[in-house]
């Protein structure tokens, strides 16, 4: 079975019902659905634009010290050519993990849970009721795509590499699941936020708008309180 969605096709046979382990009970219903995008992903967790600049500036020190020893401009010229072959293999890993992520990667939001179909060679699935879900913060990344981090109640924990590169970055004791670089990242935490305080029998706070220079996480936790802090 093919399913096309946001743009790609997905194949997981196996599936009962895409993006989830097994079909949703009597009365739940799907919210929202969706991939990271894979540009986003690139730019801002396997760093290839940084990648990029960096293996760049090497070639063009590499070059500078043949000149500098004397050599010719064919031989600074093939001095970099040998070592190109590398960067391109090392930035096109990096760009191929990116687009296999987004492409293998489903979350899902209903009004009960939210839902994280992960894993390039082996997928995982991760249910998280909102009864297990203490916060959930939001930080915009590129233009329109944000990171939702998930902070989970009590002691239940997941490691951070089978979470890996859906988790907060740096939370390694007590990793922290995350939505990473969703398209219209916005809205789908306003959704988020809207479904729990409601399973919950909360109000959700509004979403306040980022600031460009300096992105908000906004945080929503039991007991209906909620505060900014800023994203990281």
């Amino acid at each position: 079975m093919k399913v096309n969605y946001d743009g790609h096709t997905h194949e997981h046979e196996f599936e009962p019902e895409y993006g989830l382990p097994e079909p949703l009970p009597a009365g739940e219903r799907v919210l929202w659905q969706g991939s990271p995008d894979w540009r986003v992903l690139a730019r801002h967790v396997f760093h290839v634009r940084a990648l990029a600049l960096y293996f760049a500036a090497i070639l063009i020190i590499r070059g500078g010290f043949v000149l500098h020893d004397g050599g010719t401009l064919a031989a600074a010229i093939k001095a970099v050519g040998m070592t190109l072959p590398l960067v391109l293999m090392a930035l096109g890993i990096a760009l191929g993990l990116a687009v296999l992520s987004a492409r293998t990667t489903v979350y899902t939001i209903t009004d009960k849970r939210v839902t994280m179909r992960v894993g390039i060679v082996l997928n995982l699935t991760f249910n998280l009721p909102f009864a297990r879900i203490a916060a959930a913060g939001f930080r915009q990344v590129g233009k329109d795509a944000g990171d939702i981090p998930l902070t989970l109640a009590g002691t239940d924990q997941i490691a951070y590499p089978h979470l890996w590169p859906h988790a907060r970055p740096w939370r390694l004791s007590k990793a922290e699941p995350m939505l990473r670089c969703v398209p219209r990242g916005q809205e789908v935490a306003r959704i988020l936020a809207q479904a729990w305080s409601q399973a919950r029998g909360l109000d959700a706070a509004p979403m306040v708008a980022p600031e460009p220079d300096a992105p908000p996480r906004r945080r929503y936790r039991a007991g209906g309180e909620s505060h900014l802090t800023q994203g990281a």
